[in-house]
């Protein structure tokens, strides 16, 4: 019997089953995001709003999970990926990912704070940057007490992008685990156990697709930062 595991069909059916999937998430996520985003005071303090907020939390971490997959489905199976860098403007970039984040940052109380320098242009695909800092904040989620802090700067030549939070930081095996990934050892991110594995595999193969003068983009998880929390580094060439 042939042998299906890799056949392109088998491939194409996956990756149409996910972007329905993703598609279905997205309205949920979507009309979720519209009931919380009209509640008034009286309405935030209604016994289901927190399970509410919490049902936007996963249904945006289900949508950051099939979008990964299918970019990465899209650069694996299809060599023709519409990988697209061109010259954005920072605070145009700070403006979606933070719009993106609103309603969800306020259904729990967390403040975003930013801070970026006006008028920076930097070249990068904007889609797959704001994917990524998006999952990125979305994961702070989980780790900070109040607050969480968008900063990108310029810094040595590089445009360096931090999430950063204000919890306890990242547990010791994820930092590993982020640093496996960058180096390209996926036999150190446990895709099973870790739920952050997949958001990693595809920050380090979108920041590696990043080159200009044979230097490459790369993730570092760490902690500390300005807020002494948890710190998502991206820096881009």
């Amino acid at each position: 019997m042939e042998d299906q595991a890799g056949s392109p069909e088998l491939f194409l059916f996956l990756a149409s089953t996910a972007h329905d999937m993703k598609n279905s998430i997205s309205v949920l996520s979507g009309t979720l995001e519209s009931l919380l985003g009209s509640a008034d005071e009286n309405d935030a303090n209604h016994p289901a709003y927190p399970s509410l907020a919490q049902m936007l939390y996963q249904t945006k971490r289900l949508n950051d999970n099939l979008m990964q997959l299918l970019a990465l489905y899209k650069e694996v199976g299809k060599p023709s990926y519409p990988f697209d860098p061109r010259p954005q403007q920072v605070a145009e970039l700070v403006q979606q990912v933070s719009s993106q984040a609103k309603v969800l940052l306020a259904s729990k109380h967390i403040t975003l704070q930013t801070d970026f320098p006006a008028g920076l242009i930097w070249t990068f695909d904007e889609d797959l940057v704001i994917g990524m800092l998006a999952h990125a904040i979305n994961n702070a989620v989980r780790y900070t007490s109040d607050t969480i802090r968008l900063a990108i700067a310029e810094r040595d030549g590089y445009l360096e992008l931090r999430v950063e939070d204000n919890g306890s930081g990242f547990p010791q095996a994820l930092i590993d685990a982020g640093a496996s990934a960058m180096s390209g050892n996926t036999s150190g991110v446990n895709f099973l156990t870790n739920s952050s594995g997949l958001g990693l595999y595809f920050a380090c193969e979108v920041a590696k697709m990043h080159k200009h003068r044979q230097r490459s983009g790369s993730v570092q998880l760490e902690n500390g930062g300005v807020l002494g929390g948890g710190c998502f580094v991206l820096r881009l060439p």
